[in-house]
């Protein structure tokens, strides 16, 4: 049987919903040939669907995410977060999304997207970086190491409106998304356009919280501009 052939067949099997042991025996293959044919099926799929549109492992958002978030329109998500409610909080202001897709039959692509929710928008990207599905939940555990509360799983869409909404919120100030966001909107997903609105800033105001790699004096004097006196807060050496 040519290779063509065999893969066809291969693939044909996998449709039904056959396991590598079946399709050797069916094939007359050693069980290790069968499992590296069905791997080749599979990044063969793979190669032709866009990165967002592959199926989501896993996705996460750190507790305590929407705190000093108007989230009348998204009780649900508000309700999820253990820590909305909470005004005393250090990890009001930010939400940390991690992101899993499938990229081949054990490897998976993981994306990381800090968002600052109440001024900046995107701050940081993290990958896409391919690694092995029994790693994912190692990186996890490191990428949430920071917080005191395990992190929480959402759906995609959820996710892709967390980050969208606050790269709207946040170009309305005059600031853009951090380097690197391009390939990680690539992995993410457009947000869909029936999701709930959040009402981003701190109690519905930008509120910029300096971090070590910002020029504190740049981004205040653009939020004069942008907001006006009073309508901003700020917490930076100025």
């Amino acid at each position: 049987m040519q290779d063509d052939e065999l893969l066809g067949r291969v693939r044909e099997m996998r449709a039904r919903g056959s396991g590598p042991k079946q399709i050797a025996k069916v094939l007359g293959l050693r069980p290790a040939q069968a499992t590296a044919l069905v791997r080749r099926v599979a990044e063969a799929q793979q190669a032709g669907i866009e990165p967002a549109e592959r199926a989501v492992v896993a996705c996460f958002v750190n507790a305590g995410w929407s705190v000093g978030l108007g989230m009348d329109a998204a009780p649900d998500w508000a309700a999820s977060d253990p820590l909305h409610d909470r005004e005393d909080l250090g990890t009001g202001g930010f939400a940390q999304v991690l992101l899993a897709r499938q990229e081949r039959a054990s490897r998976v692509t993981v994306c990381g997207i800090l968002v600052d929710v109440y001024c900046l928008g995107v701050k940081n990207v993290t990958g896409p970086e391919v690694m092995g599905a029994g790693s994912l939940q190692a990186y996890a555990r490191s990428y949430y190491s920071a917080f005191d509360h395990p992190p929480l799983s959402i759906g995609v869409e959820q996710a892709q409106a967390i980050v969208h909404g606050a790269i709207a919120y946040a170009r309305a100030l005059g600031f853009e998304p951090a380097t690197g966001f391009d390939a990680a909107a690539g992995h993410l997903g457009p947000a869909p356009a029936d999701l709930p609105e959040i009402r981003y800033g701190q109690d519905g105001k930008p509120l910029y919280i300096s971090g070590p790699h910002d020029d504190p004096r740049a981004i205040v004097r653009q939020l004069e501009r942008t907001c006006g006196a009073d309508n901003y807060h700020y917490i930076a050496h100025l």
